[in-house]
């Protein structure tokens, strides 16, 4: 089965940017993280064995690290285009299992 992917888009303190920048990338779940402009300060791409994992992440790691305002989730119902997609039906390309 594959993971559930969701955008994380996230809200900081200005100040602590730096310091949420650093926190997250401890996370095994992301995958990505970016810093931005626009609407969102940090944008991230989490991954999670379903929504109960991703739930956890979202609210006992990330939530909880020093700085972050708030978040808006979006979760991945399929894959068109990228790294993650090697077919026309979306199926996403096997991920090696972490250690």
């Amino acid at each position: 089965m594959s993971r559930l992917l969701a955008f994380v888009d996230i809200f900081v303190e200005s100040q602590t940017t730096d310091h949420v920048v650093a926190e997250l990338s401890k996370l095994e779940n992301l995958e990505e993280l970016y810093e931005a402009t626009g609407e969102f300060d940090i944008v991230t791409l989490v991954s999670a064995e379903g929504i109960e994992e991703f739930r956890d992440v979202l609210k006992n790691r990330i939530m909880k690290i020093k700085g972050v305002r708030s978040t808006v989730s979006s979760v991945v119902l399929r894959t068109h285009k990228g790294p993650r997609c090697n077919n026309d039906n979306g199926e996403p390309h096997a991920r090696p299992v972490r250690q």
